[in-house]
């Protein structure tokens, strides 16, 4: 196949949430209900059709396996595993099962993260200064924008799937973030992409890419929040790129994990102390 005729497909999803404040205004980021960190993340997957069917052939074993037949997110009529893996929603048994299986995949994933006690800040500083609320999906988008700028040159088609994000699709929003991030690269490297994108808003249950991008998402999200390195450490070597924009120790634009620079447990003592 030709650099022209390549394919890329693409699967995102988020980790945490962004919520903020509470209903008088102060700030819960890190209490219940409200994480302490907000993450975007990519898998590109190099054979999706693979993936389709092993994990479908996985979870058919699974919920033929007498050991989970009394387990209630394994009933049909709970629409969790039965239906589609979720790392959250998964029994613990079932969870190391597809991580056994997911380590095989050829797969590449791009994380971007950011600290929420630092959004919460600017959050607050903007309605101050402007009265104007944060919009969330502003946030969403820009982490898009960062992770797809230095991708999308890189085949002359991409395919990207997006977990819907609520109950509406935003492919109108997701598309102008895609084009911004192409606009951002040739700005950079003064090189311009031709590559189509095709777009699609979908739930995980429709794009098995889409249980793949959860359950490394969910690796990484244990280890930020509750400094759990044992889901994440077996999958490290597929976390090619996590860009931590709000540790500005050493650089103003953040820290970058990559092969040159892996990331550890030790190295996330900054906000814990």
């Amino acid at each position: 196949m030709t650099e022209q005729e390549k394919t890329n497909h693409y699967f995102v999803d988020e980790a945490g949430d962004l919520t903020f404040f509470d209903r008088k205004g102060r700030t819960i980021v890190g209490e219940p209900g409200a994480s302490k960190f907000f993450m975007v993340g990519v898998a590109q997957i190099f054979q999706p059709e693979k993936v389709i069917l092993e994990l479908a052939e996985l979870r058919k074993q699974l919920c033929c396996d007498p050991r989970f037949k009394d387990i209630p997110s394994m009933q049909p009529s709970a629409n969790k595993t039965a239906i589609t893996f979720h790392a959250k929603d998964d029994h613990q048994d079932v969870r190391m099962e597809v991580f056994k299986l997911m380590q095989t995949f050829e797969i590449k994933m791009y994380i971007a993260i950011r600290y929420k006690a630092e959004l919460a800040v600017a959050t607050q500083k903007t309605y101050e200064t402007l009265s104007k609320k944060t919009n969330q999906d502003d946030i969403y988008d820009d982490l898009v924008k960062r992770l797809f700028k230095d991708r999308l040159h890189k085949a002359n088609i991409n395919h990207i799937v997006f977990a819907r994000r609520g109950k509406t699709a935003r492919e109108e929003a997701l598309q102008q973030a895609i084009n911004q991030a192409k606009k951002n690269f040739e700005t950079k490297w003064k090189i311009s992409s031709d590559s189509t994108t095709i777009i699609k808003p979908a739930y995980p249950s429709e794009y098995a890419g889409l249980q793949v991008v959860d359950y490394y998402l969910w690796a990484l999200q244990r280890l930020y929040e509750r400094q759990e390195d044992k889901y994440f450490m077996p999958l490290a070597q597929k976390y090619r790129m996590i860009m931590d924009l709000d540790d500005r120790r050493n650089k103003n634009y953040g820290e970058w994990y990559t092969d040159s620079n892996p990331l550890s447990l030790d190295k996330l003592k900054w906000f814990v102390g």
